[in-house]
């Protein structure tokens, strides 16, 4: 694996690549490269494997902290990466905010793109119920932004409706925390949460365009609010979803099946 760094516009992005063969690209928000790597492993057998961590998270720094990261900087960082690296048109496989990126791409750069698979893009303006779920973010983004960190994942994993424990929530977001995972937790709350949530895709321009666009969920997704966004952006697009196997993090949890789904979907 090559550990490398690109200065673009306002941020310097730190990136991995791996293997050799057709370029596939792996891209989340906040997620950072690091939690794509068992799935990166496994594609880069036969691919050309790129990871990023996206601007403002973990190893990529940004010049300005108090800039919002939205899915067009994001973007268009992805098509200075694809560029530098002249190894396209890519496969990309953009989860949650990642996949909020990957489309945001479609649309800026579609000539760099063969095919997205947008797996569970959290895009809350397509719902019936978008006012009410943009107010909900806003509180728990205020709740964040006031102190209470506890309390803000406790209202955000009620709005996606993933039911973990509150004593399990104290504990994963309470006590002694690495200060790293401190600061990527503020900038997504505070930057990137809100801009990714609430980006409106240009239908007609993704329908369009020469992109293949697969629109992905987990199979234990079930009844939460990125299989019914998920489900909202398929039905506009007309394609059906593809199922993956495990839920929002699939390809954390079980990337040997994660990525033979991939495998199934990418070409």
């Amino acid at each position: 694996m090559e550990n490398n760094i690109l200065q673009v516009p306002g941020a310097t992005l730190y990136y991995e690549i791996r293997g050799a063969g057709p370029l596939v690209v792996l891209v989340g928000a906040p997620m950072n490269a690091t939690s794509f790597a068992g799935l990166a492993e496994l594609l880069a057998a036969d691919h050309t494997v790129l990871t990023t961590d996206p601007r403002g998270i973990n190893r990529s720094s940004v010049d300005d902290r108090e800039r919002d990261s939205t899915p067009e900087l994001r973007a268009d960082d992805l098509s200075r990466l694809l560029r530098h690296l002249d190894a396209g048109p890519a496969a990309v496989m953009g989860s949650s905010g990642g996949a909020v990126t990957a489309l945001a791409l479609v649309q800026a750069h579609p000539e760099l793109v063969h095919t997205v698979v947008a797996h569970e893009p959290p895009l809350a303006e397509l719902l019936d119920d978008r006012d009410h779920v943009r107010a909900q973010t806003a509180d728990y983004i205020a709740t964040y932004l006031a102190g209470d960190v506890v309390g803000a994942w406790t209202k955000f994993f009620g709005q996606a409706s993933i039911s973990i424990p509150d004593e399990v929530v104290k504990q994963m977001f309470s006590g002694e925390r690495d200060p790293q995972d401190v600061a990527d937790e503020h900038f997504w709350f505070a930057h990137e949460l809100r801009a990714s949530a609430q980006w409106i895709p240009d239908i007609d321009l993704l329908r369009d365009a020469s992109t293949r666009i697969v629109v992905g969920v987990g199979a234990e997704s079930t009844g939460q609010i990125c299989d019914r966004t998920s489900a909202a952006l398929a039905a506009r697009l007309g394609v059906e979803r593809i199922t993956f196997p495990g839920d929002h993090i699939g390809f954390v949890d079980d990337p040997e099946r994660f990525a033979g789904r991939l495998r199934d979907v990418l070409y």
